[in-house]
């Protein structure tokens, strides 16, 4: 049966938007859940400017009380979000081949110290200190989208062991801190378990991670291709024959170092390659953009001789405004073409754009309550919402 609102936006009784909320939200047992799960998302799409539950209220029904129904199905209400993000994953799937699974992280800035997770931290991205929730979530990249179906919240030390934070927040027991290369990992894991077909590539920007070599080993194990961005000071082997007179320098050395050994050998009949493409800047001008490419593996964490260690390909590129390589990526697609395993990696643009449209226009930021899962409903909605609109526009 259709949900009534009394609308103040004209929506309807009987609209996609509807169809999407009761499949992603079917598993919910009560009826007022699913209700209200329906005037969230509506209201993430009908509302302009900042998304608080009141506005998003005001939005789609008339009633006073409705914005404290809404508060508490978000807040309050012990709904397992798990389903709907996987009937999410499937819903976008459906309408478009998936190219690769894409990570990519968000930094929520809060006021105060009582929302959860919330700590003061040096954010990389900013140059700066601020006082924010750190988030990680995996995207579904097509063609011409990246869509977030999933979201870790990444806790502090401090956050994972006082009892009393965690009782306040209602953090669960088997949520700990660990690393963001095991989010990463594990949010990868959850992408395997949840996709109706053949796992895609995972790209993933860990430049400034320096724990990305322990993602990189991880993924190997697993047998999950990846085209992941890692810090220019990871240290890396050679994997392969070196150019004539190349071996010392490209020997032992951190992954940018490398790469810059590696185009100035300008070899084309090694393993060691330097090539020339163009690209289109932010503008839509045309730029030379040079890429070198290597075969390399990662130095051993134990026993066991190089040939214990999988070969990756590591590649970066120079634009001609750059004395230094851009991002250092390593693969183990060592069977593309370059171009190919670029072009893949250039799928990070995308998640970032994303990530920015879900902070400006979908209310990615603008949950007001303290709860974990108050903050996973309000994240599996926020996307929710983003999808629809994306695919449905």
């Amino acid at each position: 049966m259709a949900v009534r609102f009394a609308s103040r936006t004209s929506l309807l009784e009987e609209t996609p938007v509807a169809a999407f909320a009761e499949r992603l939200f079917a598993h919910l047992p009560r009826a007022d859940q699913r209700r209200w799960a329906q005037a969230y998302l509506e209201g993430l799409l009908a509302t302009p400017g900042k998304k608080s539950v009141r506005r998003l209220a005001a939005a789609v029904s008339a009633s006073p009380t409705a914005g404290q129904s809404l508060h508490q199905f978000i807040n309050s209400s012990p709904w397992d979000w798990g389903p709907a993000r996987r009937e999410l994953a499937h819903w976008a799937q459906e309408r478009e081949p998936v190219r690769a699974w894409t990570l990519g992280r968000a930094v929520l800035p809060k006021r105060g110290d009582r929302s959860v997770g919330v700590q003061r931290r040096f954010v990389a991205s900013s140059g700066r200190t601020l006082n924010c929730q750190l988030a990680m979530g995996a995207f579904l990249s097509t063609r011409t989208v990246a869509v977030p179906v999933d979201w870790h919240l990444l806790l502090s030390e401090r956050w994972a062991a006082d009892q009393q934070l965690r009782g306040r927040a209602r953090i669960p027991e088997s949520v700990r801190h660990r690393p963001v290369w095991e989010h990463a990992l594990a949010l990868v894991d959850s992408m395997v378990e949840r996709s109706r077909h053949t796992a895609v590539p995972v790209v993933a920007d860990m430049s400034d991670c320096q724990e990305a070599g322990s993602l990189v080993r991880a993924l190997s194990r697993r047998q999950q291709d990846f085209v992941v961005a890692v810090p220019g000071r990871l240290p890396v082997d050679p994997g392969g024959p070196t150019p004539p007179g190349s071996a010392r320098s490209l020997s032992a050395r951190p992954a940018a170092q490398t790469a810059e050994a590696v185009l100035r050998a300008r070899s084309t009949r090694h393993p060691h390659t330097a090539t020339s493409a163009t690209s289109n800047t932010a503008d839509g001008r045309q730029q030379h953009v040079r890429t070198a490419s290597c075969l390399v593996r990662l130095p051993a964490l134990g026993k066991g001789g190089p040939s214990a260690r999988p070969v990756h390909r590591l590649f970066a590129e120079w634009s001609p405004q750059r004395q230094q390589p851009g991002r250092i990526w390593i693969t183990n697609l060592v069977d593309r073409q370059i171009e190919e395993v670029r072009s893949l990696a250039a799928l990070h643009r995308g998640t970032a754009a994303t990530v920015t449209a879900l902070e400006e226009d979908f209310g990615l930021c603008d949950f007001e309550g303290r709860s974990f899962p108050g903050w996973h409903h309000h994240m599996t909605l926020v996307s929710a919402a983003y999808t629809f609109e994306r695919f449905s526009g």
